[in-house]
């Protein structure tokens, strides 16, 4: 669900009472549409992640780091200039829309004290970070500019005038009266039966869910939702979002089979009642951050990686029809055997054959039951040239099979390269995998190689690093690279290697220090499964050798070996949260 305004009231709670009256200690925008204000607040670090994206557009307290750009954006420099040890001074909502305005108390250029406000309005698609000097309502900069041919009611631009988005003629959750909210009914609704989305409908901050759960609360107090009982209705409604002012907060979030659905800080019964898992929270950040963390981040890895999933599925794609090809001209070359028998015949049969006959039935000496086959002749060639024709069209099919076959082990070799690429890409946890797998395409000549200036800052990445449970070490390559370096350099002959079997996926590694227990190989196993392209499948069979019996052909892609006198396990993948290094 969307963060509604009746959540953002519960956010702006937890905000004024860990950084009122704080200073801003420093600030970062990871992403393009993402910052990071940090404050000190009781000498502990707090840091206020603000996100305007279209998807996951929120304000929340974070504890996840970030790696930052190695040349700051625009935006977060305007940022650093105006609110760089500013005190944040006050926190408001409009009304109870989804527009939260940050006030900062800070010092300019000529020692006055200005304020200025950081408006974020959280709106889907059109989510915008814009800073703001109050004095004057003159726009410092925005996160995403707007420009006349893009909204002609408004225009966010460093310079203009800020304007607020166009306002809502629903009510105010927090403050209306009896009157306007029987007259506001009566205005949308033209027959007397109400439905279940009524209160998102006239009341603004409420979202969908909300509506419906204040709804079914009102169906379970006897309360029935129509227009002839309005007057109950609405002493309900604002007992309801009076609870909500007086900081009666349920926060949770609702999950099925697993899978999370829903959240909000007003307890949503009707989901409970439907058997939905309610998890509750102390914190609104806490649970805004563990329901969007996961998925905001899977999103932009997605969204970093989108050219590089284009450049492999093509090449994919590319592969598949050189093979169906290559198979094709593997069936043509079926009646090879054929095309010599007819050669082989006619030479031995050369003198009863005359020129310009358009057949010649011949005995199949070559048959075990000897019978007649009639060979095609063309009339314009001797005997000896219709001969001819049929071996040179053998040796062509040949030849042509032949490379076929070579051709089609290329292929499919080329396939299963392009197959791990894609299953690393896809299991990719953070920007710098991605970068890696970008350079390692670029090296086997999939990606065209660009300069760039290369960041200092940046460690190259290393595989993963797990401790078993009976306290083994366990190594996991992110991509192919790291595959060969763990296989052919870092680990010894005695070493145990894992590989799921005939499916792109990770190399594991356990160091072999003597006897290794049962459920050490049973768990590098599993994490061979979830690190392969069979992450969300069953049963999932895992090749495992020693390393002595692995080595790496002539010529052979990145992360592409041969072994043998392996055994197989079959194991399902999960996560195991072993320790890591």
């Amino acid at each position: 669900m969307a963060l509604d305004g009746i959540y953002l009231y519960s956010l702006i709670k937890e905000i004024k009472g860990e950084i009122l009256n704080c200073r801003v200690d420093k600030i970062n925008q990871p992403e393009k549409d993402e910052i990071i204000l940090s404050f000190k607040a009781n000498r502990k670090n707090k840091k206020l992640l603000i996100s305007a994206s279209s998807n996951y557009a929120r304000v929340s307290f974070t504890k996840d780091t970030k790696e930052n750009p190695m040349q700051p954006p625009m935006f977060c420099m305007v940022l650093r200039k105006y609110l760089n040890t500013a005190t944040l001074v006050n926190v408001t909502q409009v009304e109870s829309d989804r527009i939260l305005i940050l006030d900062f108390e800070s010092t300019d250029d000529l020692g006055f004290d200005s304020v200025y406000s950081l408006i974020i309005e959280i709106m889907g698609r059109h989510s915008n970070i814009s800073l703001v000097r109050k004095r004057d309502n003159q726009i410092m900069d925005c996160i995403k500019h707007l420009s006349a041919d893009i909204n002609s009611y408004r225009v966010l631009y460093p310079g203009m005038e800020y304007i607020y988005p166009p306002k809502s003629d629903k009510l105010n959750a927090f403050s209306f009266r009896k009157d306007e909210f029987i007259e506001i009914i009566n205005k949308k609704y033209a027959e007397p039966s109400l439905d279940s989305k009524l209160f998102s409908t006239i009341i603004t901050g409420i979202s969908t869910p909300l509506s419906k759960e204040l709804c079914y609360r009102a169906e379970v107090n006897k309360i029935p939702v129509s227009k002839d009982n309005l007057e109950e209705l609405f002493s309900f409604t604002n007992k309801s979002l009076s609870s909500i002012k007086e900081n009666a907060f349920n926060m949770g979030s609702y999950s099925n089979d697993g899978i999370l659905k829903d959240f909000h800080c007003f307890k949503l019964t009707n989901l409970i009642d439907k058997g939905f898992n309610f998890k509750e929270f102390d914190s609104p950040s806490e649970l805004i951050e563990d329901y969007y963390h996961e998925k905001d981040k899977s999103d932009r890895l997605n969204a970093r990686s989108a050219d590089l999933q284009k450049i492999v599925t093509n090449n994919l794609d590319r592969i598949t029809k050189k093979i169906n090809i290559l198979k094709q001209t593997l069936k043509e070359c079926e009646e090879m055997p054929m095309l010599n028998l007819y050669g082989e015949l006619i030479t031995s049969n050369i003198y009863s054959i005359k020129k310009g006959d358009k057949s010649a039935t011949l005995l199949n000496y070559y048959s075990d039951t000897e019978e007649y086959i009639e060979i095609p002749l063309k009339e314009n060639k001797s005997p000896s040239e219709n001969a001819q024709a049929y071996f040179k069209k053998y040796n062509k099919l040949k030849k042509s099979e032949e490379n076929a076959n070579i051709q089609i082990k290329l292929a499919e070799e080329e396939e299963q390269y392009l197959q791990s690429v894609l299953s690393h890409i896809l299991n990719a946890d953070n920007y710098t995998e991605i970068q890696d797998i970008r350079n390692e395409l670029m090296e086997t000549g999939y990606v065209a190689f660009k300069k760039s200036v290369k960041d200092k800052r940046a460690k190259p990445s290393k595989p993963l690093h797990f401790i078993s449970s009976d306290g083994i070490e366990i190594y996991v390559g992110k991509n192919n690279i790291q595959n060969d370096y763990l296989t052919l350099k870092f680990a010894n002959k005695n070493d145990i290697w894992f590989h799921t079997k005939n499916i792109p996926g990770s190399h594991v590694i356990i160091k072999n220090s003597g006897d290794i227990p049962e459920s050490t190989l049973l768990e590098a196993a599993t994490l061979a499964a979830f690190y392969s392209k069979a992450k969300n499948s069953s049963n999932v069979p895992v090749d495992y050798t020693e390393i002595r019996n692995v080595r790496k052909a002539s010529g052979a892609k990145p992360g592409m070996v041969i072994y043998y006198t392996n055994k197989t396990i079959y194991v399902t993948p999960k996560d195991l949260n072993l320790n890591t290094i």
